[in-house]
């Protein structure tokens, strides 16, 4: 899965551009991989017979567009960005499912579960009442191995008896399915980009005031009945919005009102 790289403004010299091309052609062949990591400076300026200060102009416009990461200290160099997370918001699916179909390790990482009462935002998303109960679980979810999304979930707690007694590592949507006959058929999704806080940078390993897709959903059963109320927060930097939308073919009273043929007849 190749990530498509817009190309920058022409800001670089004819050498630092060439460098740019080059790295970006290995990138797309597979030569260099999601993850490796780079040779040193004073190497890849010898590999492309450029010199360093040329050589870190180049890096620099990949960091831009995002195909590199350079991290400091002993551990640091630079490295190939990882492959992104498509989210496809076309479809309801768990992200355990998603992250399988896209050839990722999907891992779940529990932070708490409880029974409380329903908050007023949850409350009106859910329809509840004021005395109302809701089971609220918060997980970290993995990608081979690496944090992506901070995931926080609200279900109507009569609705479904004992869900915080069963594995909650998986696809709650699954769970919900095999042990309460109940599949989201719909789902209200607002998407905005927020930066990340102190705490939510420290769970999912990125710079504090890093860009994060902030996901509000509600989700609806097949019956029209609210079954979930959730906000997740996933990395930016690993993660890609899809839609998929269709036309409607126009009908022959659309495009009637769209305009007439009128015939003046000389009388």
């Amino acid at each position: 899965m190749t990530d498509t790289i817009v190309q920058p403004a022409d800001s670089l010299g004819p050498a630092a551009e060439e460098v740019r091309r080059r790295v970006l052609e290995l990138i797309a062949t597979g030569e260099l991989r999601p993850g490796q990591k780079l040779a040193a400076e004073r190497e890849l300026a010898e590999e492309f017979d450029v010199s360093r200060s040329t050589l870190r102009q180049a890096l620099t416009a990949l960091e831009d567009i995002g195909a590199v990461r350079r991290l400091p200290g002993r551990g640091g160099g630079t490295f190939i960005s990882p492959e992104k997370i498509d989210r496809d918001l076309s479809r309801i699916v768990g992200v355990p499912s998603l992250l399988r179909g896209q050839g990722f390790t999907a891992g779940t990482r529990l932070v708490s579960a409880a029974v409380l009462l329903a908050d007023p935002a949850t409350r009106v998303a859910l329809g509840l009442n004021e005395e109302d109960h809701i089971f609220d679980v918060v997980r970290i979810r993995l990608a081979d191995g690496q944090p992506i999304s901070l995931e926080h979930a609200r279900f109507p707690a009569d609705m479904f008896p004992g869900l915080l007694e069963r594995p909650l590592g998986s696809s709650l949507y699954e769970l919900l399915s095999r042990h309460y006959d109940t599949f989201p058929d719909e789902a209200l999704e607002q998407i905005e980009i927020v930066a990340a806080t102190a705490d939510e940078a420290r769970i999912l390993n990125v710079e504090i005031g890093s860009p994060l897709l902030s996901v509000t959903r509600t989700t609806m059963d097949l019956n029209g009945r609210r079954i979930e109320y959730s906000h997740d927060l996933f990395r930016g930097d690993r993660t890609r919005i899809t839609v998929r939308t269709k036309g409607e073919l126009p009908s022959a009273e659309s495009m009637g009102s769209r305009g007439r043929t009128v015939e003046v007849l000389d009388v």
